[in-house]
């Protein structure tokens, strides 16, 4: 249920706005605005009664990415972590502020804060269920791609990144996942459903 629509709409409208400067493209879209559409709309399919907390998170899960490039830390494991975290870290800053603009209060914006920084997996609502869509949308519309990418992963590699994907998601968005309700990439089926079955 959302308190007072007129705010939720500007702060998504906030969010559509900084996402929409993006120079990278995706299917003639600013990458991050259709991102965070994309997000939302699984949302829609998966959990269409969630919080207004989950609904603000997941459409700003990715918000900005593009200012914090992948360069901006080593190119080591070490150094993938610590962008991942600075970037948890950066969404949940910059929505919580562009959530300021639109009208919220200190409580919603913490949890929505808490969403997309990633903290309380697996024990907070809110963070659990965004991951849970995070996850819902790489497998439909990015993990094929992605596979593309990664021409050098042998099958052992893909069944652990597969694997490590399931891990994170709920029972419910498990079940979500193969119930026919989002798109497999039907090239990767076949290695999807062997790194469930093990």
């Amino acid at each position: 249920m959302i308190e007072d629509t007129a705010r939720f709409n500007r702060a998504i409208a906030l969010f559509d706005a900084a996402n929409a400067e993006d120079p990278n493209l995706d299917e003639g879209q600013p990458k991050e605005l259709l991102y965070g559409r994309r997000m939302s709309e699984m949302l829609d399919r998966f959990a269409p009664n969630a919080s207004e907390a989950a609904q603000l998170a997941v459409r700003a899960q990715h918000i900005q990415r593009w200012t914090v490039p992948r360069s901006s830390q080593p190119m080591t494991k070490e150094g993938y972590h610590a962008w991942r975290t600075g970037l948890y870290t950066f969404h949940a800053g910059t929505a919580g502020e562009l959530m300021r603009l639109a009208g919220y209060g200190d409580d919603m914006i913490e949890r929505v804060k808490k969403a997309v920084g990633k903290r309380g997996i697996k024990v907070n609502p809110d963070t659990q269920l965004l991951e849970d869509i995070a996850n819902l949308v790489f497998i439909e519309h990015y993990m094929l791609a992605f596979a593309q990418t990664k021409p050098g992963y042998d099958e052992a590699k893909w069944l652990e990144i597969t694997r490590r994907t399931w891990g994170k998601m709920s029972k419910a968005a498990q079940a979500f996942a193969l119930s026919g309700r989002i798109t497999l990439p039907a090239p990767l089926v076949p290695l999807i459903a062997k790194a469930i079955s093990q």
